[in-house]
Formats: structure tokens, sequence, C-alpha cells
């Protein structure tokens, strides 16, 4: 098959660019794939972070991509999907994960479609993969929006059953599979933990770093991801733990800034190790293998990159009941889900966690589920959803 890929490639940053370009690569191994990139990707005052590029100094993969869409300006929507079908595609991919792209994903998609109607071309696919149908921080237009992008596509890829049950209440007629997320395997191999936790800047003799129990939270900071939650959990342990909290801030960090300052916070602020810029691909993996669990106290989930990478780390995961972390670390057995969305069942799993010390099993469930998690088991799937469409 002929398949062009629309969506952030390098120099975008993050994991949707990172999952872009090891699906283009595994693809390329059995078809003929371009990438076709954002001009620009959001507008500098929808984008909270620092910069939506890669450092110069970062190890990201480096990809060849026609960048050709600005989003926010429709004039290039059909340039866009001129240069999309002069490729001639049997297949066009988009990424959505948010309602501000339905406007031009949806419409370079319909173009694409109609030039190549015109071309006699009457085979032509539009398939989407979605990471939400309905974002974290909702919006009154994000149904409306969704719902005319899916009708726009041949088929709908949901990476979590949770994100599935968000499609077919908007739009249940929608041909759709849900494959799982696959694996993040860019980012190196686990190094030696206590020189991880010397590298993170972690303290004291070897035999006193070793006995801390370090908990990660990793990733941008955002309201959704409930980082204001694990730190009011803190207090709640006892002096034994370490927080380490990595990752860019979207928005202002001051809600955070306060608990930390807080008379009630003081005891467990020699404890916390604050690394709050984004983390470069190379500097990932001194995060994980200093980690004894990744932390995610999400307020909303429908699937989590940082999973991913935490399997990929052999890290198990102490996670809120929320979304697809349901299924794929409480049902999977992958880590340890908590009471409810709160700071005092939070701690209560970090407590349970330890003290029943189970990182065996979870360990031995997440080396079974990393055998079928591959980039090329996704391909594969995704190959055969299309030949149903």
């Amino acid at each position: 098959m002929r398949i062009a890929i629309l969506s952030c490639f390098y120099p975008y940053r993050g994991g949707i660019s990172q999952f872009n370009t090891y699906l283009l690569e595994e693809l390329s191994k059995k078809h003929t794939v371009k990438a076709f990139n954002f001009k620009r990707q959001y507008p500098g005052i929808l984008f909270p972070g620092k910069t939506q590029k890669v450092a110069s100094d970062d190890d990201a993969l480096p990809v060849e991509s026609v960048s050709v869409l600005d989003t926010a300006n429709p004039f290039t929507y059909g340039k866009t999907a001129r240069a999309i079908a002069d490729f001639e595609p049997d297949v066009l991919l988009t990424r959505y994960w948010m309602s501000y792209f339905a406007p031009s994903l949806g419409s370079v998609t319909s173009k694409v479609a109609k030039i190549l109607k015109k071309k006699g071309k009457k085979d032509f696919k539009a398939v989407a993969i979605a990471d939400n149908i309905i974002p974290h921080e909702k919006h009154f237009f994000d149904i409306p929006l969704a719902r005319r992008f899916v009708k726009r596509q041949s088929g709908i890829v949901t990476l979590s059953h949770a994100v599935e049950q968000q499609l077919q209440q908007i739009c249940p007629e929608a041909k759709s599979v849900t494959i799982p997320h696959p694996l993040y395997s860019n980012f190196g191999e686990r190094i030696d933990t206590l020189q991880a936790r010397k590298l993170i800047g972690m303290k004291g003799t070897d035999s006193q770093i070793m006995e801390r129990k370090v908990l990660l939270f990793f990733g941008l900071i955002r309201e959704y991801k409930g980082l204001d939650i694990l730190l009011e959990a803190m207090p709640l342990l006892d002096s034994s733990y370490t927080l380490v909290v990595a990752g860019e801030c979207y928005g202002s960090f001051d809600k955070y800034r306060r608990i930390i300052d807080s008379e009630r916070f003081a005891p467990c602020r020699q404890n916390l190790i604050l690394a709050d810029s984004y983390i470069p691909d190379k500097e990932v993996k001194i995060y994980f293998s200093a980690a004894d669990a990744s932390v995610l106290p999400y307020r909303s989930a429908t699937q989590s990159g940082i999973s991913s990478i935490s399997w990929n780390f052999d890290v198990p995961l102490i996670t809120t009941p929320v979304g697809g972390l349901v299924e794929s670390v409480g049902k999977a057995g992958t880590g340890m889900l908590t009471k409810d969305v709160s700071a005092e069942s939070v701690a209560d799993a970090v407590k349970k966690y330890f003290a029943e010390n189970k990182k065996e099993e979870y360990l031995y469930n997440i080396a079974q589920l990393k055998k079928q998690l591959g980039w090329g088991a996704f391909a594969d799937k995704l190959e055969d959803f299309i030949k149903t469409l």
C-alpha cells in the first residue's frame, strides 16, 4: 500500500511525534510511506509550554517529512491536500487528540478524497488514530467538532477501550477498532539504580540512597494529571519516601508551588526532587531507572504514554482508577490502583504497594504485556483493520 501520514513529526517534540516516528518506521518495512508534517502545529498563544520543538542537543530521531500544514491557516489546507494527493496514497493516516485539530485535519481529509476521486481513484481510505475523542480539558465545542471529524473518516483506531466508548457515544455508526498503545523503546536501556539516583541529585551514602522508596511523577504537568493530589499525599507518608517530579508545566506552576511551600508540606520538602522542565529523550532512562514506582494520580485518563514508558523500563505503576488505566494497570496486573481520586487514597495505595511487596508479580505481568505491545504487532493489526474498510 501507499500510505500518507499527516501529523507531527521531528522536529516537534513529545509522545505523539515519537509515536508517529515509530509507526512510520514500522509501516515502511512493508509499504511505501510518506510523512506530511505540520508547518505550524499550534499558534503560540494556544501552546502553554515553552517550545514545541526539540532542543538542538536532544537525541530525538530525525524524520524526513514534508512540512506543509499550518493548522491555524485555512489557506494551507488545500495546498496540503494537493501535496498528499500528488503522492496518490491508498490510505491517509491522521492523529486526533483534541478538537482543535478537527477543522484542519478534517478539511484536508475531505479535499484529498475529492481530488483522488476526480483522478479515478475510488478505493482511497482515511483512517484516524485517536488518542482521545473528547479531550481531558473539555469545551462546549468538542463533541460537535469531533463528530464532524469522525464522519469524514473511513475508520477510527482507538488506543484504549475508554476512547472507544467515547467514540460510540458521539458516533455509534463509526467503523472502529481498539489497538493498545505500543511501548516506547526509543529511550535506551535501564541504567544502574544507584547511578541513576545519584544523577538526579539524591544524596547520602550508597546504602542510604538505595534504602529510599522513590516515587516518580513523569511527563507534562497538566491539571488533569493530578500532581497536586500527589503532592497533598506526601505529608501522609513517612520520611522514607522520595518524590521525583520530572516534566514541564503546561500553564502556571503557582498552584503546585503553594503546596510545596505550605507548612504542612515542610517535612517532605527535603524529600522532593523537582525537575520542572521538559526532559530530553536522552535523560528519560535516568528518571525511570531511579524509580521504584511510577505514580499517575490522574483525574481523568484514556490511555497514557507514561505507562508505556514505565513498562518499557520495568517500572510498575500506582494509578488512580480512571479511564483506560483500570484496564491497562488494574486488570493487567502491572501495578496498583488507588481506591479513588484523592490524596488519601494515593497515600494508602503507596503504602500498600511497598508493604505487600508484589513487585516481582507486577514485573512478570509487565513482561507478558511487553510481548504483545510491539510496533510490529500494532502495524499488523492496523493493516488488518484497513483491509476491512
